[in-house]
């Protein structure tokens, strides 16, 4: 999967709907952390590449720091 642009949240989902990974466990937290570990997996099985690889776990690593913040400052 080469020239796969991932610059947002919406990008990981949509490269993830490509190989037909769906993601939505109920808690947007737990969807992020998730999603990390099916983009471990596609890059594992060779079917994505380091840079797509990369950009997606950088995308997902900034929204999982943001959601955790957001969390801390609810309580």
């Amino acid at each position: 999967m080469g020239d796969v642009s991932v610059k947002e949240l919406y990008d990981v989902q949509q490269l993830l709907k490509k190989f037909g990974i769906f993601v939505y466990v109920g808690k947007r937290l737990w969807d992020i952390e998730l999603m990390a570990l099916e983009i471990d997996h596609l890059h594992e099985a060779d079917v994505i590449d380091n840079h797509t690889f990369i950009a997606a776990k950088l995308v997902l690593s900034r929204e999982h720091k943001f959601e955790e913040t957001k969390e801390k400052n609810r309580n």
